[in-house]
């Protein structure tokens, strides 16, 4: 269940400096977080899909990873993107 090629490229134009700005780190939060999403509603469907479970927690912790990264080197961009994103409650 990858994103399309359309959620992609508006995802990337949204957070990245041009179109084809994919290795930025907010893009790769921001693209993380709607695969992360897309499974989620996929596993309250299918609750034994085991396999798409663990990909789901191995995206979760690189989004984790990269948001710590984030919040080191740069605390407003930081914000801004938890914000957008709607992270954190």
């Amino acid at each position: 269940m990858p994103l399309s090629r359309e959620e992609v490229a508006t995802i990337v134009k949204e957070f990245g400096a041009n179109e084809k700005d994919t290795g930025r780190t907010e893009v790769q939060i921001a693209l993380l977080t709607k695969n992360i999403e897309k499974l989620t509603e996929h596993l309250k469907v299918f609750k034994k899909d085991h396999a798409s479970r663990r990909g789901l927690l191995k995206m979760v912790g690189q989004r984790r990873r990269l948001l710590k990264y984030l919040k080191r080197t740069d605390l407003d961009k930081y914000r801004t993107l938890i914000e957008k994103l709607n992270l954190r409650k």
